[in-house]
């Protein structure tokens, strides 16, 4: 089989090698010239997948080692008996662990408590279910608002996306990005709901897609000094964000939420045992992680220390989100390249954590967030 794959899929080639011929290709530049020959089309959610795509192709199969596939035709790929699989789920934690990593961030800046503050999850799916939990075991009231679900399941806790604007200091936002339907979420956040907020001006954090979010509406809110605070990891019109939108907004990111090493490895994992299925054929690739750069931590805690600067700390030594949010703003036209050559990021489980002085409800929230504590 010959198998074309954007290399920003970790382990492409020794997972695929095995299955026949990879060529590896940047996902920008996957075009129907370089995917004609293809059996096997492995991308992630830089590359449009459709009849334009691959009509003269004689491609097989197709996976996204990603959580989303709003860049997939599905419908086309059904039509025309190509398999398809996803990486649903692959990379939940890592977006999840970005999101409190941002949350404590702008605590810590604004000298807040993230445990006086109201959050409004909006969408609580893989990744919105993560972030419900690791919130509230930090002691953080949540509101949760996912009609699809809540209609499809009758979950009563759910809330109507009106007491979320009208009660959360923060809204964090888990949708897919789609444009028709009761439920379409393109520009679910627009001029009218920006202004909703004028009264409240909560925190607005967007790890979903950049078109949830009306992009220029929002810079005229923040302009407007409508919201109190802004956190945005994906932007409409990627790679070409809007310089003027990066410079007003708190924490700025590449569209790297989800690229911790082992949420990306887990997608190669996904698609890889899908392909194989697919063929059917018998998986031998399992994927050999390198150790963490931070294996353990020894902290001691002074006694009176605010827990929340105390958890801020430690995951700030794990991941620092200000590291991602300085390398956009010193060169913000390299928006790809960031994605490419993204440092390794290990998920919270990675990390020993030894501490000295801290009182149990301490220790439960660090667990609770998925440290290992010793």
């Amino acid at each position: 089989m010959k198998i074309l794959a954007d290399p920003n899929i970790p382990f492409a080639q020794e997972a695929f090698g095995p299955l026949g011929e990879v060529r590896l290709v940047p996902g920008r530049d996957i075009t129907a010239d370089t995917v004609r020959d293809a059996d096997v089309l492995l991308v992630r959610s830089v590359t449009p997948v459709n009849a334009r795509l691959l009509g003269a192709s004689r491609v097989k199969f197709v996976a996204s080692a990603t959580i989303g596939f709003d860049h997939i035709d599905r419908e086309y790929l059904s039509q025309q008996g190509i398999g398809f699989a996803s990486a649903q789920g692959s990379n939940a934690n890592s977006v999840a662990e970005y999101v409190v990593a941002a949350m404590m961030e702008l605590a810590h800046r604004r000298k807040f408590h993230l445990r006086d503050k109201t959050l409004g999850v909006i969408g609580v799916g893989d990744v919105g279910s993560r972030v419900v939990r690791y919130t509230e075991s930090l002691g953080i009231r949540v509101l949760q608002n996912d009609p699809p679900r809540q209609r499809a399941k009758r979950l009563a806790h759910f809330v109507s996306m009106e007491r979320v604007l009208a009660e959360a200091d923060i809204i964090t936002l888990h949708v897919p990005l789609t444009r028709e339907g009761l439920d379409a979420t393109f520009h679910l956040f627009d001029k009218e709901r920006f202004g909703a907020l004028e009264a409240r001006k909560p925190v607005l954090i967007n790890t979903a897609r950049g078109a949830v979010m009306d992009n220029q509406a929002l810079l005229k809110a923040i302009d407007g000094e409508r919201l109190g605070g802004v956190v945005l990891d994906v932007w409409e019109n990627e790679p070409n964000i809007s310089p003027e939108l990066l410079d007003v907004v708190d924490i700025g990111t590449p569209h790297i939420a989800g690229y911790s090493f082992d949420g990306k490895v887990n997608g190669t994992r996904m698609i890889y045992e899908a392909a194989c299925g697919f063929f059917h054929l018998q998986p031998t690739w399992s994927p050999h992680l390198p150790p963490s750069p931070v294996p353990r931590i020894e902290l001691a805690v002074s006694s009176g220390e605010d827990e929340e600067e105390v958890l801020h700390r430690v995951v700030r030594r794990v991941y620092d989100i200000t590291d991602d949010d300085v390398a956009l703003r010193s060169n913000v036209r390299a928006f790809d390249k960031l994605r490419a050559e993204y440092p390794v990021r290990r998920e919270f489980f990675n990390t020993e954590l030894v501490l000295r002085g801290a009182g149990e409800n301490l220790r439960r929230k660090f667990a609770a967030l998925g440290f290992r504590l010793l």
